[in-house]
């Protein structure tokens, strides 16, 4: 492999070639020769057919046509039709990003429109939906991209030498690791190192947000002997929920450089919840252990991949993402290990039901020998209501809370819930189950959280990406949601407004907009706080769930006694995990039955009585590790 582009360009004629680079595992060729770009003759396909591998041919910087002339010629060739938002060139690899209304007409009828744009300006274009929500966070988080473009060529090429350019740690013997660093037995702070002779590949890096950010239990074991961050190799995130991508950044702050694997949608998320999570310490008087800067660099230095694409990431080891049902571009990892050694899945959080947002989880894979399986609602009595249970439920708890002059509290994760739950009330809504008044507060990160929902409908069901194409339909623009930016807004909502939803994160209620609010609203019986997702032992959700109608917001020196005087309540059914029943099933009809399962991310009880059952049913060996085991695969 180590002289793969060589390879590549004994193919090819002499002197068409300016240069030949690594874009992770792909091959990008770059040509001054324009007639040669446009007129191939599909010799590029019979190379790729050839090796395998994704090569690509695209115009060297020096004969691209000049920005400013591009963009005007762009904009004539498009016309004004498919409504033309923004253009973005990324000149150190001659792309062109074009974010439009409608990507249809942008592309033509068999992307003749695209050609015609190739042929004129020498860029190669990719057409971009422009979401329905704009989000100015977003937007400054991909600029990164754009704006550091000569490093992430760079960046690009060293990780491809990494993945092609051979061994370097010495192989005596084929073996596979994982060792439990967060997640065994508890939920929160997922993180797990995968071992082979040649390879360092962290699983996830998450915090536990039921723990207080001083505490040492908020975060992974990352002091063990065999965590060596200057091994690392690769970093591979499942989805961008905090327990699992919290402490990301703080690898790259302690010198991390190798590359950050997820999907487009987790990377923009990942991002915004991390800046979330800064804001809470600071507004909480702590000094955050990262900054903005790190996130930053860790968004440099991310690789994107949509589902069922194989990607190589070192000699040894190539991973595909597979939908997982979870929330916005979750996934399930499937990791090949060798050649054909070992095949493991890393089930991480995962949904194996319908969803009003998402579909289920997959359950096909090409091989496995070892399952990875969350167990958040794996104990015997985690029956998940059906879903129109749940709704009557979340519309009895709203009506009949307004109709005493009370506001309704919901606590919400920024990204699953909080979307799920604007769907369900904007369907109320829609069905004039609700007053015709109605106003819905959505604040924290959700706001911009949503408008990225809106950017990747294909990451949608159908459903709900049928009403995302159309203005009049998208359930995510309906008039009743209003964002909350400040707290001067919170207090007037409290103080001014009459009965209202206020939707808020954090979800656990351990800091964030949620505490602030019900700090307010606790005292009135008239009030309602509704928990929509898992509230972590030791939260201060978990306790209010518990009945504590005393709380102490404040320290034991300064007490802060807030009484608890709204009705709670918990809706179990909006879950984006699995319960008993979902996670049984996804056993039986998971393809090709695995031989060994190892069980995390759930409470221990939950993970042993999970693993209990699979083993007595399947007859396959099963394993509940705790955090510091080290499980051998192979």
């Amino acid at each position: 492999m180590a002289d793969i582009i060589k390879e590549i360009l004994k193919e090819l004629p002499k002197d068409k070639i300016s240069d030949a680079s690594y874009e992770a595992a792909n091959i990008v060729l770059y040509t001054k020769d324009a007639e040669f770009l446009l007129t191939n003759h599909g010799l590029i396909k019979e190379i790729v057919d050839k090796f395998k591998k994704r090569i690509e041919l695209r115009p060297d910087p020096s004969i691209t046509m000049p920005e400013e002339k591009a963009e005007k010629l762009i904009r004539e060739i498009l016309t004004e039709e498919p409504g033309i938002d923004q253009i973005i060139f990324d000149s150190q690899r001659s792309t062109v990003i074009i974010e439009v209304e409608k990507p249809g007409l942008a592309i033509g009828k068999q992307g003749n429109i695209l050609k015609d744009i190739r042929e004129k300006t020498l860029w190669i274009p990719h057409i971009r939906r422009k979401p329905a929500l704009r989000s100015k966070l977003i937007e400054s988080i991909r600029a990164v991209l754009y704006q550091e473009s000569e490093f992430r060529r760079k960046f690009l090429d060293k990780v491809g030498h990494r993945i092609y350019d051979g061994w370097i740690r010495e192989k005596k013997h084929e073996w596979i690791r994982i060792s439990y660093l967060g997640s065994g037995r508890q939920v929160g702070r997922s993180c797990m190192l995968l071992q082979t002779p040649e390879s360092r590949i962290l699983l996830d890096c998450g915090i536990d947000p039921a723990y207080e950010t001083d505490n040492p239990e908020a975060y992974p074991y990352l002091e063990v002997p065999e965590f060596k961050l200057s091994e690392i190799d690769a970093v591979v995130i499942s989805h961008a929920h905090l327990d699992h991508v919290g402490l990301v950044p703080y690898l790259v702050k302690m010198g991390y450089q190798g590359p950050i694997y997820c999907t487009p949608p987790t990377r923009d998320i990942m991002a915004l919840s991390q800046i979330d999570f800064i804001k809470i310490m600071r507004s909480e008087g702590k000094d955050p252990i990262y900054g903005i800067e790190d996130i930053k660099n860790m968004v440099k230095q991310t690789i994107c991949l949509p589902y069922n694409m194989v990607s190589d990431i070192t000699p040894d080891v190539r991973i595909t993402f597979y939908n997982a049902g979870h929330i916005i571009g979750s996934a399930m990892v499937h990791i090949h290990i060798g050649n054909g050694l070992h095949n493991l899945v890393y089930g991480a959080d995962m949904k194996f039901g319908k969803s009003a947002l998402l579909d289920p989880a997959v359950c096909e894979f090409p091989r496995v020998e070892t399952l990875m399986l969350e167990s958040t609602y794996g104990g015997k009595d985690n029956i998940i209501p059906p879903r129109k249970e749940v709704e009557t439920q979340l519309h009895d708890i709203i009506l009949n809370t307004l109709k005493r002059g009370g506001k309704v509290l919901v606590p919400v994760l920024g990204v699953g819930r909080a979307q799920e739950i604007m769907i369900m009330i904007e369907e109320m809504y829609r069905n004039s189950e609700l007053p015709a008044d109605v106003q819905v507060f959505v604040d924290g990160s959700v706001w911009d959280i949503t408008a990225i929902h809106t950017a990747y409908p294909e990451y949608l069901n159908t459903s709900i990406r049928r009403q995302v194409f159309h203005k009049d339909q998208n359930p995510f623009l309906c008039p009743i949601f209003k964002q909350v930016g400040s707290q001067k807004e919170r207090k007037q909502i409290v103080e001014e407004t009459g009965p209202c939803v206020v939707l808020a994160t954090s979800g656990m209620m351990v800091g964030g907009p949620s505490v602030e609010y019900f700090k307010m609203l606790a005292n009135d019986a008239k009030n309602a706080l509704v928990f929509s997702s898992y509230q972590g032992e030791g939260s201060l959700g978990r306790r209010i769930q518990r009945g504590e109608k005393e709380v102490n917001m404040g320290s034991t020196m300064n007490p802060e006694i807030i009484e608890v005087k709204m009705e709670t309540h918990t809706l179990d059914g909006i879950t984006g995990h699995s319960g008993r029943n979902e996670l049984m099933a996804f056993m039986h009809k998971c393809t090709p039955r695995p031989r060994k399962v190892l069980v995390n991310h759930g409470e221990s009880s939950r993970c042993a009585d999970l693993a209990s059952s699979i083993h007595k049913q399947y007859r396959i060996e099963t394993l509940a590790p705790r955090n510091l085991e080290t499980v051998r695969l192979k």
